[in-house]
């Protein structure tokens, strides 16, 4: 539903009512706050801001820059459908054309002048007199607020690093660095060094630093599935060709994301009906594995007895390899505490070091900022009482005019554009609605909200998580509760056919001019 054309941007005005500083502020300015951005624009709303604590636009690639990072799905599907790259440099992008790719991103959008770097949000509340969010910061001048008529949080689903609670660990006389805030001007050479983790990032650090360390001891909780990893560098005649024939980009693209639809869907989201897909998927997996690892000792350690698809699963073209170097050990004991000198594990051998890599991930759907609604409802508390829930993944009753991108059960399996395509595609149709309708606040109703959880919990009953298979797997897509909110478990088609008409979810209020009556508009 479009409020002006798209040269028309609107001056929204609500007569009577207090104005906001800004009729939208976006938290984040990674690819969600931009597709937020765009989306706004393409509607006619130029009235926003985006918030983002550092100094640049790409979220997760400019925050992460340790040594090997790249994207773990083919670049062309791991972008924007609407700006297709045709000069990727390989089939899998590093970090940093990634990062460049979101700064090209922001100039194409034209969102230069949306951005506030260096500003670090603290909390957002509601006022359910003016139905606005007060939005407290922090940047290089000190605190200040902010109000608004709408927030969308773009903070991330896997932003906050898990930082382990080991014992003993500032009590290290070396160097502990986190994969999350790597230290460039700590050299490696010659170290003494541990990596402990061996998820998504550590299975990218730990042969990217191999050949630079002394010595590399590797501490791993639970084994990973790694597949196999061909990362082929993309001719420049095949660029040129992508240049000058854009829809070709575009079907491959589609290919790309049909594919990952169909594994994700038949694998992991209808396990129950189908368990011969990730029982063969697994043993194809396990005996790559065991090819690549000469000592059976080693396999045994590195190969997983839990079910296929119960973690991401992961692939790399030298992960494992690097084990069958005499300079990395694996090491499986747990950790009993961190001393002066290096690491203790669990059988009392001290194993001494230079260098302590913290390759240990995220907190699943952590809210970096205090967020209250009405009634003063802390929404990160009503999560941890209430379990962690929002319809569509983007809108929780009781938080008016909030909407995450994304929060629980909004991430769409392995695809993170087409879930912000979902998030911030729902955000954008409810704040035009609201517009149009002359309304003040779009509060998602409580009925639509539990049915969407209800059909939600009950698909997850299916996925591959919640089967015996995954016991021991201590996969992150499980939390306290055993519910599965990281993923939405639904396919990407039909996730898009729930998102068309979630608008109408929604109550939309508006005040008279004496702030005394709510009336049903």
């Amino acid at each position: 539903m479009t409020t002006t054309t798209e040269n028309e941007p609107a001056d929204i005005a609500y007569p009577s009512l207090p104005q906001p500083d800004v009729t939208v502020v976006i938290i984040g300015a990674g690819f969600a706050g931009m597709g937020a951005g765009q989306r706004l624009l393409k509607r006619g709303i130029g009235d926003f801001l985006i918030l983002e604590k550092a100094d640049g636009v790409g979220g997760t690639w400019r925050h992460n820059t340790y040594p090997g990072i790249e994207v773990d799905i083919p670049s062309v599907a791991y972008s924007y459908a609407e700006a297709p790259n045709p000069d990727w440099s390989h089939t899998f992008a590093a970090g940093a054309e990634l990062l460049s790719y979101a700064e090209e991103c922001a100039v194409k959008f034209k969102l230069t002048n949306k951005f506030r770097f260096g500003t670090e949000v603290v909390s957002a509340e509601f006022d359910k007199v003016t139905d606005l969010w007060t939005v407290s910061a922090r940047d290089a001048d000190g605190d200040f607020t902010l109000t608004t008529r709408f927030l969308i949080s773009c903070h991330g689903a896997l932003s906050t690093p898990a930082e382990p609670g080991i014992p003993g660990l500032d009590r290290f006389a070396g160097t502990v660095i986190l994969s999350q805030r790597w230290d460039h001007s700590y050299s490696l050479d010659g170290r003494r060094a541990a990596v402990i983790g061996t998820g998504a990032t550590g299975i990218q650090i730990v042969p990217a630093i191999a050949d630079t360390v002394d010595h590399l001891a590797v501490f791993q909780r639970t084994p990973s599935y790694v597949g196999p990893k061909v990362n082929i560098r993309i001719p420049g005649l095949i660029k040129i060709l992508l240049k000058r024939v854009p829809f070709l980009q575009a079907i491959i693209r589609m290919i790309g994301v049909t594919a990952i639809d169909i594994a994700q869907t038949f694998g992991v989201i209808r396990h129950r009906q189908f368990p011969f897909i990730t029982t063969m998927a697994g043993r194809v997996i396990r005996a790559s594995m065991k090819a690549r690892v000469r000592d059976p000792e080693l396999r045994a350690k590195l190969i997983p007895t839990y079910g296929f698809a119960c973690k991401r699963p992961l692939s790399s073209p030298d992960y494992l390899e690097t084990f069958n170097r005499s300079d990395v050990e694996l090491v499986t004991d747990s950790i009993a505490e961190v001393v002066a000198e290096g690491i203790r594990t669990s059988d009392g051998r001290i194993r001494e070091l230079d260098v302590i890599v913290l390759a240990t991930g995220f907190k699943v759907f952590d809210l970096p900022y205090k967020v209250v609604g009405i009634d003063d409802v802390e929404l990160s508390e009503y999560w941890r009482t209430e379990r962690m829930r929002a319809y569509q993944g983007a809108s929780v009753p009781g938080f008016p005019n909030l909407f995450l991108a994304p929060g629980p059960y909004g991430v769409i399996g392995f695809n993170w554009f087409d879930t912000i395509r979902l998030t911030t595609g729902l955000a954008v149709d409810v704040v035009c609605e609201t517009i149009l309708r002359s309304a003040t606040r779009a509060d998602v109703r409580t009925s639509a909200f539990e049915e969407f959880a209800h059909a939600a919990t009950r698909a997850a009953d299916s996925t591959v998580f919640k089967s015996p298979g995954c016991n021991g797997s201590h996969t992150y897509y499980l939390d306290q509760h055993g519910d599965t909110p990281f993923l939405r478990p639904f396919s990407i088609s039909r996730s898009t056919r729930m998102s068309r008409q979630a608008r109408s979810a929604y109550d939309y209020t508006r005040r008279h001019p004496d702030f005394a009556t709510r009336i049903d508009v």
